[in-house]
């Protein structure tokens, strides 16, 4: 597989994470403490460099990643999968702001339109209003926590460039991130509940199949993709993530959130293709 299509890969089975969050009936803290434990577990036996190169910038990436993850989970549990997830998504706004600056990483013309119509879509979003429901109880407050997760989410993306171009482990960093999630929400949690059956499974899901597993995909490619594009390509999750909601929930999000993901899916497909267009046409160059 090509690093670009491991991201891909990864971007799907991160998407599964807004409708099986949902489905879960723990309360989120107990739901984020048990998920990064085990999403930790899998990543520390499918990835062997998780277990050594740690250094103070693996604790420092590691503590800007269980932001993200236990933001993630908080903001799920509030509002629509749509709206966690499309909010979540600004996150290449804010690496294409702070790439230059911190890892000298600048945007190239196609980025630069790709995030126009990301801009437009995004704000189609903000357009509408989610009304409550069973699955969403709380959508200011969900929509809040989205945002903030867009941009811990962005220095997470940051810290793994970072990381790499100095020798360090992107795996043993999302091993800390989860650790330290685990830690605090386990703290938050109390008092933990026994739960059903059910609830088991959903946990093992997430932590295995939908935070482990991705990780070793976008462990492997990272190192060979710029910042910006692997935002980018992860925008495959949002268009997903409210697919698999209401799939499974019947959530349905507003008119306004709905056209803004069509944008971003378009936007992200159509730089798929001229990117591959262009790495076609360089292949095909006669040299001399």
């Amino acid at each position: 597989m090509s690093p670009r299509s491991k991201i891909i890969v990864a971007a799907v089975l991160f998407s599964t994470g807004g409708a099986a969050i949902k489905f879960c009936g723990f309360g989120a803290w107990q739901l984020a403490a048990f998920r990064a434990t085990i999403a930790m577990t899998t990543i520390l036996i499918v990835l062997p460099e998780a277990r050594r190169g740690w250094s103070w910038r693996t604790l420092v990436v590691g503590v800007v990643y269980a932001a993200t993850t236990l933001l993630y989970v908080q903001a799920n549990k509030h509002t629509t999968a749509a709206s966690a997830i499309f909010l979540q998504a600004t996150s290449p706004l804010f690496i294409l702001l702070l790439a230059p600056l911190l890892l000298g990483e600048h945007a190239t013309r196609r980025d630069l339109w790709q995030m126009g119509i990301m801009g437009v879509g995004l704000g189609l979003f903000f357009l509408g209003h989610d009304q409550p429901q069973t699955t969403a109880p709380n959508p200011a407050l969900g929509n809040v926590l989205a945002s903030v997760c867009a941009v811990t989410w962005a220095f997470t993306v940051i810290g793994y460039r970072w990381l790499v171009a100095r020798g360090s482990s992107v795996a043993a960093a999302a091993v800390a991130g989860n650790l330290t999630a685990a830690t605090v929400a386990l703290i938050m949690a109390q008092p933990l509940v026994t739960g059903r059956p059910v609830d088991w499974a959903v946990v093992v899901f997430l932590g295995v199949c939908q935070l482990g597993i991705p990780y070793l995909f976008l462990a492997r490619a990272v190192a060979q993709v710029r910042a910006i594009e692997v935002a980018l390509f992860l925008l495959i999750e949002p268009v997903l993530n409210p697919i698999w909601a209401w799939l499974v929930h019947g959530e349905t999000p507003g008119v306004a959130t709905l056209a803004g993901g069509a944008l971003i899916l378009s936007a992200t497909a159509l730089r798929t293709v001229v990117e591959t267009r262009a790495r076609g046409k360089r292949v095909e160059a006669p040299t001399c």
